[in-house]
């Protein structure tokens, strides 16, 4: 009888114990548990702000990376006095418990809206990793010792990185498409040494996140980029397979449910109907080449959408545009597409024709990536439209409802116990009910502005805003903690 009572008084300590080497009670990446965007535990607010449901707030520096959670722990990245580093912050209270510099001698350009600090850590349970374009890879254990360092050459493009670090078993895999010398490679966890690195010279501009696809006993990375979908083997990285159906630049990030894979993109110029095309070489230097050395620099270049364009299509970055760069950019634009489409596993090669479940052109998210809940694909446009599609055949459910909250949306849409929460750049974060019907069930302002992901852990769900980071949970206010 005694030890009948030992045992059941350890079973009831036994979660709180193993808590922290269970995934899904945490958030170790971009998009959380799998990169799904979905928490599977806890009752989760539906109404909060300032005032309403905060757990605490805690400020932060400028950054956009999303907040990175293991057990009490949560990690983020932040740029400020011209630093870069990475954070740690306690769970319960949102208290400051260390904070590391990263050793990048010069920040890298981004946009005007964007930041330096935007890719999103990654972690195992013992060590977080970080990623700035500025430097390169960094791995800290949980007390904030540097446990190895990868610097990699800041990538060539004025906009800044996007593309989080992506942990997939014993690996580390990060994405770097740019201008020129585009790449993706895997390290080892534990000591940064590189596994592989694959070379994708087709690829220009991107900032999307690699997702580990897994299905059939099979696992691959899956990466968005200029024109293709391209799915790597995880243990060396090579080719398996490629699908043609995205836009010049892709920001979002696959996702997969049902079977199925879920990628999309949006970019101004790959719509049909105002399909933007470049002139040929001759056509366009016979006009514009003022000085005759079979150059255009940015001063002869044609005016309009074109001129918008052209540090996208000089390459090099050196002032003037080639016959070799213009036939590179004339080919991307010829072949770009906006499209949010479906593709059925077990492909090889090019897939294009063979293995597309399907596809849809209406509604489509600019940067944040699609979601699958419940059977369901969510994706938000710019001015705060939603739509949603059934996951296995693409049935529209309902497209374009107007969630009540203008602007641009930067942020990706996460869900939990049957919510979905989509965050306006302009701090307003609509909760739909998930379902077949469009049913707002609140509107929360948070009065500062959003780029980043949420994410969601037992029940709380936590915001980064433009210069805090909020907690918000169904704890009765009482014991709900002061702002940090």
């Amino acid at each position: 009888m005694r030890t009948y009572t030992i045992i059941l008084y350890l079973l009831a300590f036994l979660p709180k114990a193993t808590c922290a080497t269970y995934e899904g009670s945490n958030w170790p990446q971009f998009r959380g548990p799998g990169g799904h965007g979905v928490a599977v535990e806890g009752k989760t607010p539906t109404q909060f702000g300032p005032t309403t449901n905060l757990l605490w707030k805690a400020a932060l520096p400028s950054g956009h990376s999303s907040p990175c959670i293991w057990g009490d722990r949560i990690f983020l990245t932040g740029f400020e006095n011209e630093k870069l580093e990475t954070l740690c912050l306690n769970r319960r209270d949102g208290k400051v418990l260390w904070r590391a510099a990263a050793p990048a001698e010069k920040i890298e350009p981004v946009h005007r809206i964007g930041s330096p600090a935007s890719p999103t850590p990654s972690t195992d349970g013992e060590r977080v990793f970080v990623y700035f374009g500025s430097f390169g890879l960094i791995s800290y254990d949980f007390t904030g010792r540097e446990l190895w360092r990868k610097a990699l050459p800041s990538p060539m493009i004025e906009f800044g990185t996007g593309s989080s670090p992506l942990l997939a078993g014993e690996m580390l895999v990060l994405n770097c498409d740019q201008d020129v010398d585009s790449f993706i490679t895997a390290v080892d966890r534990r000591t940064g040494q590189t596994v592989w690195r694959t070379e994708r010279p087709e690829f220009r501009r991107g900032f999307s996140s690699p997702y580990l696809w897994r299905h059939d006993g099979v696992e691959e990375i899956v990466v968005e980029g200029t024109v293709w979908l391209k799915s790597y083997d995880l243990k060396d990285g090579k080719e398996r397979w490629k699908m043609r159906g995205l836009a010049r630049v892709t920001n979002a990030s696959p996702t997969s449910g049902d079977g199925l894979l879920f990628a999309s993109s949006w970019n101004v110029g790959s719509d049909v109907r105002d399909h933007l095309s470049l002139p040929s070489w001759i056509t366009v230097t016979a006009e514009h080449d003022k000085n005759k050395n079979g150059r255009l620099s940015k001063a002869e270049f044609p005016s309009g959408p074109l001129l918008d364009r052209f540090s996208q299509i000089d390459l090099d970055k050196d002032g003037s545009v080639t016959p070799e760069e213009w036939s590179v950019s004339e080919e991307i634009f010829a072949r770009a597409e906006n499209a949010l489409f479906a593709v059925r596993p077990g492909g090889r090669g090019d897939i294009t024709e063979t293995h597309l479940a399907w596809k849809e052109t209406r509604g489509l998210p600019y940067v944040p990536s699609a979601l699958f809940y419940d059977g369901r694909v969510y994706v938000v446009k710019n001015g705060g439209m939603v739509s949603c599609y059934e996951a296995k055949t693409g049935r529209a459910l309902y497209q374009e409802e107007r969630l009540g909250a203008v602007g641009d949306y930067y942020s990706s849409p996460v869900a939990a116990d049957g919510k979905v929460y989509f965050a306006s750049q302009q701090g307003v974060v609509t909760v739909l009910k998930s379902g077949d019907a469009f049913h707002v069930l609140a509107r929360n302002e948070l009065q500062e502005p959003i780029m980043a992901t949420p994410a969601i852990v037992d029940g709380a769900v936590y915001f980064r805003t433009a210069g805090y980071l909020f907690a918000f949970g169904q704890t009765p206010k009482s014991e709900a903690l002061h702002d940090r």
